[in-house]
């Protein structure tokens, strides 16, 4: 078999689904939809998903993205349900059951239970007939025409066009419940986005001993020793009070090079850099990164309300954090 074969079969099989995909909004506009919406919204509890083989992968997935998106949500094998994991179904729940054919017979067997508890119940099925979707309190259809696999065996377009229709879910319930990237970052401590949202400076600062300072009198020989003992690249320089009067950075060191004074008596006051830029505890990390790239520098001085130090920030402490 050649290469074009090989992109003809690829292709074949992108075109299928995405006919299947695009199928979706027909179902979408049908009153079912929003009522799967509405069932969710409502709920007091949590959506429980549940299906049979890859109906079960692709469940999982789902129940993930609802989780991630504002909308609690787990994953039940239906298997295991019949054995106990049924207990994790409440009242004040909604179960969201995915099956292609809707007659998955693990499914079928805890239908009366999930009748029993009065627990609404969303079908995702290819079969508007089947008996999933008639016991369902809404029923949505996401049958396709044909698989992507030649043999039509093997669940392909069937099983994107059941993925497509719950991230439509999710994405309705999301927009819906006013989610926003904050929220988003809460249930994401972990990724870059977290990190990015949640990290404050005052979780990544140097404080106390670490925070590298002096007067505006000290010579430069002696400041720079300060920053080297502090690591950061720069030490700020204060006042009698513990206020902020300026930086001196790496910099302003090649600077005073350039300008041929000499570092063995000069005075920080004479080469530092006044009005410089400050951030304040309280403010996210993120918002710390922001400054530097505008104005390309590495490290900023922590002030308080009263312009006193508080602490410091370098680029590196934000690499570490991976806010970077």
């Amino acid at each position: 078999m050649n290469d074009n074969k090989l992109q003809e079969l690829a292709l074949a099989v992108i075109d299928t689904e995405a006919r299947a995909v695009q199928r979706l909004g027909e179902e979408i506009r049908k009153p079912s939809f929003a009522q799967a919406c509405h069932l969710m919204l409502d709920c007091r509890g949590r959506v429980v998903v549940t299906g049979m083989g890859k109906s079960g992968h692709i469940g999982g997935k789902i129940a993930a993205t609802l989780a991630s998106t504002g909308t609690p949500a787990f994953f039940v094998h239906p298997g295991e349900a019949s054995h106990g994991d049924l207990g994790m179904i409440t009242a004040a729940d909604v179960v969201l059951a995915l099956s292609n054919s809707g007659e998955t017979g693990e499914i079928i067997t805890i239908l009366p239970i999930i009748k029993r508890l009065k627990v609404p119940l969303i079908a995702m099925t290819g079969n508007p007939q089947s008996t999933l979707s008639q016991a369902a309190t809404a029923s949505i259809n996401v049958s396709v025409e044909k698989e992507a696999c030649p043999l039509g065996l093997a669940p392909t377009a069937s099983t994107t066009a059941a993925l497509v229709m719950g991230d439509a879910l999710a994405i309705a319930l999301l927009e819906t419940r006013g989610f926003t990237e904050e929220d988003f970052a809460r249930s994401h401590p972990g990724g870059v986005l977290g990190r990015r949202l949640l990290l404050l400076i005052d979780d990544l600062m140097h404080t106390g001993d670490a925070i590298p300072r002096v007067s505006a009198d000290t010579l430069l020989s002696d400041a720079l020793m300060e920053m080297t003992r502090k690591g950061l690249g720069m030490t700020a320089v204060v006042d009698a009070t513990g206020r902020l009067s300026g930086i001196f950075t790496d910099g302003d060191l090649r600077r005073t090079i350039d300008n041929r004074i000499d570092l063995r008596t000069a005075r920080v006051r004479d080469v530092m850099t006044a009005n410089c830029k400050t951030i304040h505890p309280g403010m996210l990390a993120a918002e710390a990164l922001q400054i530097m790239d505008a104005t390309k520098i590495n490290a900023l001085p922590v002030i308080n309300d009263d312009n006193e130090l508080v602490g410091a920030l370098n680029m590196h402490d934000l690499l570490r954090a991976g806010v970077v």
